[in-house]
């Protein structure tokens, strides 16, 4: 890529298309080429799709990994979700920053390196874990930071790091239904075709399969709901899994990308679909040639592309669409915004996306292990998945099990197992909770082991946090209510200023300047974001701070020193480096803070 800006925005309109639903991929590329998107690129994007400048500013400042400043030609970002932080990510980074002599969240004086932050990359299973370049690097130690920090240094390309750093470990600690099934590419679509698109809807309604990504809704329904709407009908894959601590869909990705595509074939079979997209988030780049090859595998199969298996009037394609960094886009009417090239915001529903998608045209949106699901069940019939399960959770559900346990890694478990059956399974010792379904979930106490995963009981889209008794309950409610704000995608007040408000509280509290009064706020608070925000994530936002404020009062109860108000700062301590740097120490230059 050229190093003028304009010349690279005006290939990259070139290579991806003057259209807006290319915008995205022309940032990246942007992003990727300049290290930021400067202005003048912006202007000549804004000019080739026709669109206003605004909006290009707009997208750009929306998603996590593009920015409108310089960053370093070393992008790292280490992500903090709470299992990394448990496994020592704050002290690595220091360290890194020590060695690099910069602070974090800024770029080096000489352009050379940023440090930063992310939300969670999907590696709790082998962090604290860090993202370079986007390139995904794991199991982060002392020593191995210090090796960064000198490549850095010596300016040494990130292709030439060391490749065993890179390889991304992959571990199915349990394998039960879907796991375990054979597999032949093309069969299920095959018998589809000779039996037609009602067998299929019957196979998935007789199957019971609700979709995984943690909402439950039929899937037999939605896909009947699509197929029934007129107009142009498109296939979507959620592959945008940003839930901190699950990583399920980044292993079946890799290890069963031919079922998922298979699964997408027949949605289109069913609706007559003949385009899909699997929205794939942007810290799983690295997946991307593995998904790509096996796309092309199936059109030399004649499984994918123009007239499928030989009939003339099949047609389906599928394309993958990267994320930029925003957790949101795993609400599916955001994630559809995103593939048009705006700003991933969830839309006002109803309608819902099986009458009015992409571009208001009907949509299916599944995730990866709807899909995957979906495509085995119809191979191998509906009773067949159906005799695993609960009464209302017909199947298996596959979870990514982190935090402090022997064996972390994807534990495919059926529904119904109790969470005690699942602790023994991962090697988990005395603990204070367990977090089921990410900081969107539910945190249980050891008093509540006994239930069980379920959609009736403890429903999950995947992610399963292990936290050790010695843990620190408030750092953690802490660490997801700063996830939510951040993430938080500003359109709704209750959601953009409550959260953050939230972490104030709360880190008055861990201070020890809180009060009963402020315990009593975070509560009133809590549920005023839970019932005014206006997407899912605003609902759920509060949920951790809520579920251990009931279980766990004492928790809350212990920093305490005063019971009336106590200011939510230290003005005396603040005051403290200008009294260094000044050699004046004292008493009048002391304040009393009342």
């Amino acid at each position: 890529m050229p190093s003028d800006p304009i010349q690279t925005a005006a290939l990259a309109v070139e290579r991806y298309g003057n259209h807006l639903s290319s915008l995205l991929a022309i940032l990246r590329q942007l992003q990727q080429s300049h290290h930021y998107v400067p202005r003048p690129a912006m202007e000549k994007v804004a000019e080739r799709l026709a669109v206003p400048l605004a909006e290009v500013e707009a997208v750009t400042e929306f998603y996590s990994f593009l920015h409108s400043f310089p960053q370093g030609r070393y992008e790292i970002y280490f992500s903090n979700c709470i299992i990394d932080d448990l496994q020592g990510r704050e002290t690595l980074q220091r360290r890194l920053c020590e060695r690099l002599k910069m602070a974090v969240g800024t770029t080096r004086a000489d352009g050379l390196v940023s440090v930063a932050e992310t939300s969670c990359t999907g590696l709790c299973d082998q962090g604290p874990a860090i993202l370079v370049n986007g390139h995904a690097i794991g199991s982060l130690t002392g020593e191995k930071i210090d090796r960064i920090a000198d490549l850095i240094e010596q300016q040494i390309c990130v292709e030439d790091w060391p490749a065993k750093w890179f390889r991304i470990e992959d571990r199915f600690e349990r394998r039960d239904l879907l796991l375990t099934a054979a597999w032949q590419s093309g069969k299920a679509l095959k018998s589809a075709l000779r039996r037609g698109p009602e067998y299929v809807l019957e196979a998935l309604s007789d199957s019971g399969l609700r979709g995984r990504g943690g909402a439950g809704f039929p899937t037999a329904k939605k896909w009947r709901f699509c197929r029934e709407a007129a107009g142009e009908h498109y296939i979507v894959c959620n592959a945008d899994e940003g839930e901190p601590g699950t990583f399920k869909d980044r292993v079946l990705l890799r290890h069963h990308a031919d079922q998922l595509l298979e699964g997408m074939t027949l949605a289109a079979f069913v609706t007559d679909a003949r385009r899909g997209f699997i929205y794939l988030r942007a810290e799983y780049a690295f997946l991307r040639a593995e998904l790509e090859a096996a796309m092309r595998q199936r059109r030399r199969q004649g499984l994918l592309g123009r007239n499928i298996c030989g009939l003339m009037d099949f047609h389906f394609d599928i394309e993958i669409v990267m994320g930029a960094g925003a957790y949101i886009c795993g609400e599916e009417s955001a994630l559809l915004d995103s593939i048009e090239g705006r700003r991933g915001q969830p839309r006002n529903r109803p309608p819902y996306p099986v009458t009015a998608g992409l571009w208001g045209q009907p949509t299916v949106v599944n995730n990866v292990e709807s899909f995957i699901a979906a495509s085995l069940i119809v191979l191998n019939g509906g009773a067949w998945f159906a005799g695993v399960g609960t009464e209302k959770s017909k199947g298996t559900k596959l979870l990514s099990i982190g935090g402090d346990c022997r064996w972390p890694g994807i534990y495919e478990v059926p529904f119904g197992m109790t969470v005690t059956e699942i602790m023994i399974l991962c090697g988990a010792g005395e603990t204070l909770g367990v977090q089921v379904g990410g900081p969107s979930g539910t945190f249980i106490g050891p008093g509540e082991y006994d239930r069980r995963i379920a959609f009736e009981d403890l429903g999950t889209g995947g992610s399963f946090m292990v936290f050790g008794k010695e843990r620190d309950m408030l750092e953690i409610v802490r660490n997801f209510t700063d996830f939510f704000a951040h993430e938080s995608c500003g359109f709704c007040t209750p959601c953009r200023v409550g959260t953050s408000i939230l972490v104030h509280l709360l880190d008055k509290l861990r201070n020890g300047w809180g009060t009963a009064g402020d315990i009593l706020e975070l509560e009133r608070l809590g549920r005023v974001v839970r019932q005014g925000s206006h997407c899912g994530l605003g609902h759920t936002a509060a949920n951790p701070l809520l579920d251990t404020l009931e279980r766990f009062p004492d928790r809350y109860q212990a920093p305490l020193q005063e019971i009336d108000f106590s200011p939510g700062f230290d003005l005396d301590g603040e005051l403290e480096t200008a009294r260094r740097l000044t050699d004046r120490f004292s008493a009048a230059d002391h304040l009393t803070q009342e």
